[in-house]
């Protein structure tokens, strides 16, 4: 069914009338518009975290493993206890991405829920420009040669019978963050489409859900 043109203004009006009150039952991540690249980034991110979740599992194994050798053979392993912290550090940097990219993460805010969609996207905008990013890129920059030193001294745990390859582990905080600048990069493009090119043809509604 073809739309008249009194109904298509009538829908565009609409829809500026929704943009302009404050939204509590969906978040502004499910009210962005998708661009292109938004979806290429979030697809990969998604496909990354969905992956990186099993980790939880190998996390919580080794935690019950290293707890029963401990109190029922008495044998503690300083190997699974280096584990441990090495898992959940690897789960919580790549899961970081992944909560932003679809706005999972914890808000606490008495404030920003009851602001306009518009309002929010400025104030996204400005996070994004002002502090997200140039933190990100300055995270980045500097784990480059905090890893490279790592692998170049081949440096190894400093407990005994702990776990070599220190550089792997160090290796997760620029892992982590570059996929976070992805997620920050596929944010700022949902935020610049509403704001300024919400009629473009290549912005398309996003789903509630991921």
């Amino acid at each position: 069914m073809q739309l008249t043109p009194n109904d298509k203004a009538e829908n565009l009006s609409s829809n500026n009338d929704s943009d302009s009150q404050p939204s509590s039952s969906l978040s502004s991540n499910a009210q962005l518009p998708e661009t292109a690249l938004s979806k290429q980034i979030d697809g990969v991110l998604k496909a990354i975290g969905n992956a990186a979740s099993w980790i939880w599992i190998l996390l919580m194994g080794i935690i019950i493993l290293n707890v029963f050798m401990r109190y029922a053979l008495g044998e503690g392993r300083i190997e699974f206890e280096e584990l441990q912290w090495h898992f959940y550090a690897v789960g919580w940097l790549i899961g970081l991405s992944y909560c932003f990219a679809y706005d999972q993460h914890v808000r606490v805010d008495l404030i920003h829920g009851h602001l306009s969609l518009r309002t929010k996207s400025w104030i996204e905008l400005f996070g994004i420009l002002l502090l997200l990013l140039p933190f990100t890129c300055t995270v980045i920059w500097y784990s480059v040669p905090f890893i490279s030193y790592s692998w170049e001294m081949h440096e190894i745990s400093s407990a005994p019978g702990g776990l070599p390859y220190r550089w792997v582990i160090k290796s997760s905080l620029l892992v982590g963050f570059v996929l976070l600048a992805l997620a920050t990069i596929s944010r700022l493009s949902r935020v610049l489409a509403l704001l300024f090119h919400r009629k473009r043809s290549d912005i398309q509604p996003t789903s509630t859900h991921p």
